[in-house]
This record gives structure tokens, C-alpha cells and sequence, in this order.
């Protein structure tokens, strides 16, 4: 089992990430042995987490975002592009193996969120939502899941939404129900049909966390959406990811990380 290193370590492996002066050299550098993780949304809030989080367990990261910055950590392959853009996903794949020569993780992190009453919805909306994620999300694990079968091994873990299983009036959301709800549908679906091929297929289902995207003036009224009485931290997220990531006898799992909202009020 990979040791997991704690929050702090972590946190500076993530901070390493954006700070080329700062990057530590390691002993396995392009090893055949060593693991590699693909990261979607990068470049910020959980995903740039997660790629601290995989750095510090070992792993050799392929990082992408629109607006992610090229990295000169010789473990980080950073790759821009629109995971809405159906060629985007298998470029990323194609990539990371000409790179690094496997793929043993994949997390769907990027995604957007947007809540509006339901006919307040524009098209615009609607097909950024349906673009980024649910378009994002099948054409790159498509590729991935594809490279996996062919290691014989792997791992795609999917960040979706706790409002999925618990809807919410104070947040309308219908999008992000039909996007991260059809993810949480094909998690369950993937894990099964590959579940004797060696590739296991979970996601997390998060509560709100605390991330650039929330404006701290509404930290009170989100904070009050949770049982818990308080918002999540990506720490707790990227806790979650790399718990799937190690439970080999976990596939099909909606881990809820949510501050109990899933269970009620």
C-alpha cells in the first residue's frame, strides 16, 4: 500500500508544483515502475491539490486545465486544453503514454457548477454544462479506461456532487444533477464492466468546499447547507481520493464527503 503522507506534506508538495525553485529532484525519476496520475482541472482549488497529494505519494502526475502553466518538475506533465473539446481528452491520453509510458489513475476533477432556477437556464449554460461535464468526462476515460485494459490495471476516480442524491431549494441546480448525476450513473456502470479486467471505478461526491470559486461572503449562508454546520476543505477531498485510491477492494463507491448532507436534514 503507497504510504500517504500528511495534509502538510501534501500542502508543499502542492505548493512545489506552481513553484519551479522549489521543485525536489527524486530518486525514481522516469522509473518503468513508477505510478502515473492524469489530474483534469489542475491548475486550481481540489485539483491542484491532488497533484501535490500525488507528487508527495510517489506518483508522476500528468496535469490539465485551460489555463494550466507548463512545469519544469520533470514528474509533471502539464498539458493545456478545453476538456469540453472532444479531441482534448485523448490528446491528454496520448500524451501522458508518449511521456510517462502508462497511465495507472485517472481523476475527473474538472467540472463546472451552475445553479439557476430551472427555466432560467440559457442554452449557453446548458451546453457548457453537457460540454465539460459529461462530454469531458466520457472522452478522456474512454481513452484512459482503454490504455488501463491494456496494463491489465487501473483506476478512475470522478468528482461529482452530494446535490445529485439530495436536492436542495436554496440551490437549484438542475445541471449539475443531469451532469454529475450521469457521471455517478456511469461510475457504477464502468465499475462493473471492468470489474474483472483490474480497473476499479469510484467517485467522490462532495459537499461545498472551500475553494477560489466561493466568495467568502457567502461562506455563512453555504456553511449553513451542511449538517456539520461548516464547508469542507479540499484537504478533506483529496483525503477521499486517495482512501479510493488505495482500497483495492473498493469499486462502484459514491463516497459522500459532505458534511452529512446526503443523509438529511
Amino acid at each position: 500500500m503507497t504510504y500517504l503522507a500528511p495534509v502538510g506534506a501534501w500542502r508543499a508538495a502542492r505548493a512545489s508544483f506552481f513553484d519551479p525553485s522549489s521543485f525536489k529532484q527524486r530518486s525514481n525519476i522516469m522509473s518503468n515502475t513508477q505510478k502515473v496520475a492524469v489530474i483534469t482541472g489542475a491548475s486550481q482549488g481540489i485539483g491542484a491539490a491532488l497533484v501535490g497529494a500525488y507528487l508527495d505519494s510517489g506518483y508522476r502526475v500528468v496535469a490539465t486545465s485551460r489555463s494550466i502553466q507548463p512545469s519544469s518538475n520533470p514528474d509533471v506533465l502539464a498539458i493545456a486544453g478545453d476538456i469540453g473539446d472532444p479531441a482534448t481528452g485523448p490528446r491528454v491520453i496520448a500524451e501522458a503514454l508518449a511521456r510517462f509510458g502508462r497511465i495507472d489513475t485517472l481523476v475527473n476533477n474538472a467540472g463546472i457548477f451552475t445553479a439557476s432556477p430551472f427555466t432560467a437556464f440559457t442554452a449557453e449554460q446548458y451546453e457548457a454544462n453537457i460540454s465539460t461535464n459529461l462530454a469531458g468526462f466520457f472522452h478522456i476515460t474512454q481513452a484512459a479506461v482503454e490504455a488501463m485494459e491494456k496494463q491489465g490495471r487501473g483506476h478512475v476516480v470522478s468528482i461529482t456532487t452530494s446535490l445529485v442524491d439530495h436536492a436542495n431549494s436554496n440551490v437549484p441546480s438542475v445541471l449539475a444533477s443531469l451532469t454529475k448525476g450521469g457521471i455517478n450513473a456511469a461510475t457504477r456502470s464502468l465499475a462493473i464492466e471492468y470489474a474483472k479486467r483490474g480497473i476499479r471505478v469510484n467517485a467522490v461526491s462532495p459537499g461545498i468546499i472551500k475553494t477560489p470559486m466561493h466568495a467568502e461572503e457567502t461562506h455563512e449562508f453555504l456553511s449553513a447547507l451542511h449538517p456539520v454546520g461548516h464547508m469542507g476543505d479540499t484537504s478533506d477531498i483529496v483525503d477521499a481520493v486517495l482512501y479510493l485510491e488505495n482500497a483495492q477492494f473498493v469499486t462502484g463507491e459514491i463516497l459522500h464527503v459532505d458534511g452529512g448532507q446526503s443523509a438529511g436534514h
